[in-house]
């Protein structure tokens, strides 16, 4: 898997940059139109318009975070070994979780866009063998929480092995699906649809209102700006 420039929350600093997309379709899985309007303060993903299946935002996603029947959906583009990533994790998701995902009103997914090194391939594909055993989120968690820089050797075969033995997994088939590199052509088609997409570094994120529009964020922003943006989806 070839390695793209690691270039973390362009929107830090200078301001919030977001793209408001209108997308046209039927259903899931059917092309759509994304129409972008371009300004100081947009950022155009590959054209102004183009025609790309649904499954490009949400699928080879983890499973999903919250309620099947929340009317908003997040979706993170991110990178186990990604500083940015890792003070979203810590700054921003709680609340996210605490406000709205656990009330109801966000589902969350979370997408591998492994540009930083192996090691980001390697933490990617044990945090979906926790998903065989139903702790995909929780191994999610795990690696953030015991994040120790990008390209420090943190992310070691016996460290993922530790993780899994306190979340409590089943440790041969962890160990068996992390030495077949199972989740592989998973985590390579999720890198795929960050690049159709135009990213270019981690964290980016897609939230769909139950409109269907589609507003995206660069960077880890604070949580006051994905409140806002939350706020005036629930209101359209």
């Amino acid at each position: 898997m070839s390695l793209k420039i690691h270039v973390p929350s362009l929107g830090i600093g200078v301001g919030v940059t977001v793209a408001v997309i209108v997308i046209i379709f039927l259903f899931y899985g059917q092309n759509f139109t994304m129409k972008i309007p371009l300004s100081e303060t947009t950022q155009n993903i590959q054209n102004a318009s183009q025609k790309i299946g649904f499954d490009i935002i949400t699928g080879n996603s983890s499973p999903m975070l919250g309620s099947n029947n929340a009317p908003i959906t997040m979706i993170e583009f991110g990178d186990y070994q990604c500083f940015y990533c890792n003070n979203f994790f810590h700054n921003t998701e709680a609340g996210i979780v605490e406000n709205y995902i656990d009330t109801g009103k966000v589902k969350m997914y979370f997408k591998d866009f492994t540009i930083i090194g192996q090691d980001s391939v390697t933490a990617a594909n044990a945090a979906h063998c926790a998903q065989e055993q139903g702790k995909f989120w929780e191994y999610h968690d795990i690696l953030y929480t015991n994040w120790a820089g990008e390209n420090t050797g943190w992310v070691s075969s016996a460290n993922l092995m530790q993780f899994a033995k306190q979340l409590g997994l089943n440790q041969d088939q962890f160990s068996q699906c992390m030495t077949q590199e199972k989740y592989l052509s998973v985590i390579q088609s999720s890198v795929s649809d960050a690049n159709n997409l135009g990213l270019t570094g981690t964290p980016d994120f897609f939230i769909i209102g139950p409109d269907n529009s589609v507003t995206k964020v660069v960077g880890a922003q604070p949580y006051s700006v994905f409140d806002e943006i939350f706020k005036a989806k629930l209101q359209s």
